[in-house]
C-alpha cells in the first residue's frame, strides 16, 4: 500500500463497491415493493369479487371462489369464525385465523324468502354493501392440496342484506415476486465482483499512465542529486494538467537554485580574492617592518587593516541578508537620518548639500542602522565619482518617501545600470582598490532596500552625473511586496 496506484485502485474499488451495494439494495427494495403491491392489488380484486357476490345475496354454497391455488379465499364472520373457504385449502396464515373448516351455519338467505314483505318490496330485493375503505394487507402462507406457498392477503369487509358483517380474505401468490428478486439479487452478486475487478484494473492502469511522468521527474531529480549538476532539468509532459505544472515549477526551482549556487560560488571566489589583497599587503608591510623597522609603513598598514575590517563587515552583512534576516519595524525619520549622516562626514572631499522637504516627519518603518548603512554607501559612491558637487534630497511622493543622491561625475552608462548593483562589480577598473572599494556598497544598499519593501534605481542627474533614487513606503502604509 506504499504505492499511490495501489491506494487509488483500492479507494476507487471501495467507493464503487459501496455505491453499487447501496444501489443494488435500493433496486431490490423497490422491485420487491412494486411486486408486492401488484400482488396485493390482485388479492384485493379477488377479495372484492367474492365480497360483491355475498353483498348481492349469494349463499356460501353458491360462491364462485375461483382457482384456490391462484387466489385462496377465506370468509369469516364478526366473531372470526370461518364460514366459507376455497376448495382444497388445507392451512392458512396471515388472515388472523388458522381455521379452514367452515362452522355449521345456515346459508345466507336468498332474496324474497321473507313472506311478510310487501309485493313492492319483493320486486326490489334488499342488497348488502361492500366497504369502500382501503383493505388490510398481510403476508402469509397457504397450503393448497398439500403444497405450501407464500401469499399476499387482502381483507375486505362487507355487510349482507341481513346486516351481517363478513370479512373476505383473498390471497395472491408471491412466487413471481420472490423469483424476480432472487434473479436480480443473484445477477448482482455475480456481476459485482466482476465490476469491482474491472474498476480496480482500469483505475490501476489509468493511475499508472497518469503517474508515469512523475516517476520520470523523480528519476531525473535523483540523478541531479547524485551528480550535483544543477544545469539538468526534469522532463516536462505535453499535457496541461497538474503534473505538467509540477514539472515546470520544479524546473523553475532548479533554475533559481542554480543561479543561487552560482552566485554563492562567485561570491566566495570574489570574497577570497578581495580578502587576499589587503591581507597580503598587510603581511608584506609587517614582514618588512620586522626586518627593517625604519621602513615600516604604519599609515599604510592601518589603512589596509581598516579596509580589511570594512570588507569583513560588508561580507558579514551580506551573509545575514542572504540568510533571510528581516529588518525591524521601528519608525525612522529619513529626513533626520540624512541630516545626521551628513553631519558625520566632515572629512569628505566634497561636502554634500542637503535638502529636506519641510512637510513634517518623513517616516518609514525599518531598521535605523541598516538604512543608515544604505545612505552611507550612496554618499560614499557619490563622493568617489563626483567632481565638484554632491547633493541629497528627501521628500514625500505619492505615499512614499523619496531620497535622491546626485553627483556631477561621469554618470553610469545605461547598459550598466543594473549590473552595478551586483556584488564585486566596479565599472572603473583603472581606480585603485583603495579608491574604488570592493564593489559591495551598492549591492548591500539594494538588498537592504528590497527587504524594506522599497526600490533603489540609478538614472541621470541634471548635472550629467548619476542620480540614485531610493523609494521606501511611508510608515503609515504597508509595503507592496516583501523583497526578502
Amino acid at each position: 500500500m506504499r504505492s499511490v496506484r495501489a491506494r487509488a485502485a483500492l479507494g476507487a474499488t471501495l467507493v464503487v463497491a459501496v455505491a453499487l451495494t447501496a444501489a443494488g439494495l435500493a433496486v431490490l427494495l423497490v422491485l420487491r415493493g412494486n411486486l408486492t403491491d401488484r400482488a396485493g392489488l390482485e388479492a384485493e380484486v379477488a377479495a372484492r369479487e367474492v365480497a360483491g357476490q355475498l353483498a348481492l345475496g349469494a349463499t356460501y354454497a353458491e360462491l364462485e371462489l375461483g382457482d384456490e391455488e391462484t387466489h385462496p379465499v377465506q370468509v369469516t364472520d364478526e366473531e372470526g369464525r370461518v364460514v366459507a373457504v376455497s376448495k382444497d385449502l388445507e392451512a392458512v396464515s396471515g388472515t388472523g385465523t388458522a381455521e379452514v373448516d367452515p362452522v355449521p351455519s345456515a346459508p345466507v338467505p336468498s332474496p324474497g324468502d321473507d313472506d311478510d314483505d310487501d309485493d313492492d318490496d319483493a320486486s326490489t330485493p334488499p342488497r348488502g354493501e361492500v366497504s369502500s375503505d382501503q383493505p388490510d394487507f398481510a403476508n402469509g402462507t397457504a397450503t393448497v392440496d398439500g403444497e405450501t406457498a407464500d401469499y399476499r392477503f387482502a381483507s375486505v369487509e362487507l355487510t349482507t342484506d341481513e346486516d351481517v358483517t363478513l370479512t373476505v380474505h383473498a390471497g395472491a401468490p408471491l412466487a413471481a415476486e420472490q423469483e424476480a428478486v432472487d434473479t436480480v439479487r443473484n445477477s448482482m452478486l455475480t456481476g459485482l465482483p466482476l465490476m469491482l475487478l474491472v474498476v480496480a484494473g482500469v483505475t490501476w492502469l489509468v493511475t499508472r499512465r497518469a503517474l508515469r511522468p512523475v516517476e520520470g521527474i523523480r528519476r531525473e531529480l535523483a540523478a541531479i542529486t547524485a551528480s550535483e549538476d544543477l544545469g539538468r532539468r526534469v522532463p516536462e509532459p505535453d499535457s496541461r494538467d497538474e503534473i505538467a505544472r509540477l514539472a515546470r515549477t520544479t524546473n523553475e526551482t532548479l533554475t533559481v537554485l542554480e543561479a543561487s549556487v552560482d552566485r554563492q560560488r562567485r561570491f566566495v571566489a570574489d570574497a577570497s580574492h578581495e580578502l587576499r589583497s589587503p591581507i597580503a599587503s598587510l603581511r608584506t608591510q609587517l614582514e618588512v617592518g620586522e626586518a627593517h623597522p625604519e621602513l615600516l609603513d604604519v599609515p599604510g598598514a592601518v589603512a589596509d587593516t581598516v579596509r580589511l575590517q570594512g570588507l569583513a563587515a560588508d561580507l558579514l552583512l551580506l551573509a545575514r541578508l542572504d540568510a533571510g534576516e528581516r529588518p525591524g519595524r521601528a519608525a525612522v525619520d529619513l529626513g533626520a537620518l540624512v541630516r545626521e549622516e551628513v553631519s558625520q562626514r566632515a572629512a569628505d572631499r566634497i561636502p554634500p548639500e542637503v535638502s529636506v522637504a519641510d512637510l513634517g516627519p518623513l517616516e518609514v518603518a525599518g531598521s535605523r542602522g541598516q538604512l543608515a548603512r544604505v545612505l552611507g554607501n550612496l554618499l560614499d559612491n557619490a563622493e568617489r565619482h563626483a567632481e565638484r558637487a554632491v547633493a541629497v534630497s528627501v521628500r514625500a511622493d505619492r505615499g512614499d518617501v523619496l531620497v535622491e543622491v546626485t553627483d556631477d561625475g561621469a554618470g553610469v552608462p545605461e547598459a550598466e545600470r543594473d549590473r552595478i548593483f551586483e556584488r564585486f562589480v566596479r565599472l572603473d577598473d583603472a581606480r585603485s582598490r583603495d579608491e574604488g572599494g570592493a564593489g559591495l556598497g551598492l549591492a548591500i544598499a539594494r538588498d537592504v532596500v528590497s527587504r524594506h519593501g522599497g526600490t533603489l534605481a540609478v538614472g541621470t542627474a541634471s548635472a550629467g552625473g548619476a542620480r540614485f533614487t531610493l523609494r521606501l513606503p511611508s510608515a503609515g502604509r504597508e509595503p507592496a511586496a516583501d523583497g526578502g
